[in-house]
Parts: structure tokens; C-alpha cells; sequence
């Protein structure tokens, strides 16, 4: 079965950027619609952006517009989460997830390990 595989987690000062990276590792994940979600300290998992797998429909949580962008290359089987203006409140495990079919990502088939995100104040 296939994985995800993450990286670019890290520490980031308020107001800074940060790109997360996802990609495939051991099958393609083709028609797959993809995204991420995201866990902070003593809250449940919440989901945070998704893109189709041709790209044409992204949606994204209400805490997130216009600050996050999800874009996927598909020819090299990637996920990337370009985060923007980042606050302490987006300190959190971010997870990439994926899920069969070109559209839907409300049940994953597949979750990364997840990567610390930390956003100092």
C-alpha cells in the first residue's frame, strides 16, 4: 500500500511563511483528491484544505482563507500547503491525507505521520 510523505515542518516567527510538502511514496495516487488537516494541543483534528485531483476545486477552513494555498503536481505525485502570514493559533500537527476518488476528502484511505508546525508569537 502507498504512503504519504511529509516535510517542511518546522518553527516559524509570526507572520512568516511556510511550505509543507507531500508526497507519495510506493504507489501513485492517481484520482486521488488530497489535502490537509491539523491537530493542536487538547483540540480534535480539524480539517484545514483540499484540492480534486485535477486541481480545479479547492476549499479551505474559515480560519485559513486567504492566508493558505493548496496546489498538488501531480507528475510528481506532491501536495504542497504554501502557508502565509502565519499566527500562534496555527500552531499545530499538520497532517496530509488523501482519499480515492478526483473530489471528496471527508474520509481519508491514507494519512502522512504529520509534521509540527510552531508559530512563535
Amino acid at each position: 500500500q502507498g504512503q504519504l510523505v511529509e516535510s517542511g515542518g518546522g518553527l516559524v516567527q509570526a507572520g512568516g511563511s511556510l511550505r509543507l510538502s507531500c508526497a507519495a511514496s510506493g504507489r501513485t495516487f492517481s484520482n486521488y483528491a488530497m489535502g490537509w488537516f491539523r491537530q493542536a494541543p487538547g483540540k480534535e483534528r480539524e480539517f484545514v484544505a483540499r484540492i480534486s485531483w485535477y486541481g480545479d476545486i479547492t476549499n479551505y477552513a474559515d480560519s485559513v482563507k486567504g492566508r493558505f494555498t493548496i496546489s498538488r503536481d501531480n507528475a510528481k505525485n506532491t501536495v504542497y500547503l504554501q502557508m502565509n502570514s502565519l499566527k500562534p493559533e496555527d500552531t499545530a500537527v499538520y497532517y496530509c491525507a488523501a482519499q480515492r476518488g478526483t473530489i471528496a476528502l471527508v474520509r481519508p484511505d491514507y494519512w502522512g505521520q504529520g509534521t509540527q508546525v510552531t508559530v512563535s508569537s
